[in-house]
């Protein structure tokens, strides 16, 4: 494992006494990211919707950095409103920000593509208007203040390959893969900036979204496991931190992605890999 001297002298922006907030802070792979950074002797800001989970979050972080080293606020990411006044209590409490990061999301179904758009429209206010609503409220403040930072914005799989199961989910995650592509590019063309983006594609994590499980799966990583595996990657310099699990590696990843582009390139049907006349040739593929 990378120590936290390795990534401190990597990453400037994660040295001891910096801020990081985090929304959907309040569980998985959140707090997981609060917990290892407060360890690393950063300040945290943890931003959820507001209530006991996000108070019982504040204080497990509170152990292990102190009481003035956390500031909790109850923020919606959906509201640009609320994520300004997140922005204004973080640089007002601590008068910095060096890392971002994006995380909040929802994955409950809302159906059909023509199904339910107040419920489609609720997901895409979260997962992908929740991640643009961060770097307007953060991003300029960051920038004016012309220190090493970091954004990161949780993306999935699921955004890539767009398995049929949650249309409206993989559409959320395809939007923040792009809008996060654009911004790391925007970001190394900003003259004077010394601010990375980078997109997160956790695999399989026992987490707030995780269905139907009371205690984490064994094909899943942890929340700490996809820290862990982040932090090194940041220290590489990744772009696109893709994570494994306990049941994907990364050739198996790599193979799937490969096959979801070449849909396009072989004028394939749309998720061929589903298709009865292209699924065995899929296997075939992935066996090879």
């Amino acid at each position: 494992m990378t120590t936290d001297a390795e990534i401190q002298s990597a990453l400037p922006a994660l040295s001891s006494g910096n801020v990081a907030v985090i929304t959907g802070g309040a569980s998985g792979i959140g707090l997981a990211a609060a917990r290892r950074l407060a360890a690393m002797g950063l300040k945290i800001v943890l931003a959820d919707i507001g209530g006991a989970r996000l108070d019982e979050a504040a204080r497990a972080v509170a152990t292990i950095a102190g009481d003035s080293a956390v500031l909790a606020v109850a923020t919606d990411v959906s509201q640009p409103d609320e994520v300004d006044r997140l922005a204004e209590k973080a640089f007002d409490a601590f008068g910095g920000v060096s890392l971002l990061m994006n995380n909040a999301g929802v994955g409950n179904n809302p159906g059909k593509p023509w199904e339910n758009r107040d419920g489609w429209k609720r997901l895409l206010d979260i997962n992908f208007w929740g991640v643009v609503h961060g770097v307007e409220a953060f991003v300029p403040r960051m920038l004016a203040a012309g220190k090493p930072g970091l954004i990161v914005n949780t993306g999935s799989k699921q955004g890539i390959t767009t398995p049929p199961g949650n249309l409206a989910y993989n559409v959320s995650k395809s939007g923040v893969k792009t809008f996060t592509e654009g911004l790391a590019h925007a970001l190394r063309n900003e003259p004077g900036a010394n601010i990375a983006g980078h997109l997160l594609i956790p695999g399989f994590t026992f987490a707030g979204l995780t269905e139907g499980a009371t205690e984490k799966p064994a094909g899943a990583w942890t929340g700490e496991q996809v820290i862990d595996f982040m932090l090194a990657a940041l220290v590489r310099g990744d772009f696109y931190i893709l994570c494994p699990d306990n049941e994907a590696t990364r050739p198996m990843d790599e193979k799937r992605m490969a096959w979801a582009i070449g849909d396009i390139i072989e004028n394939r049907p749309a998720l061929s890999r589903w298709h009865p006349d292209h699924k065995d040739a899929f296997a075939a593929f992935m066996d090879s």
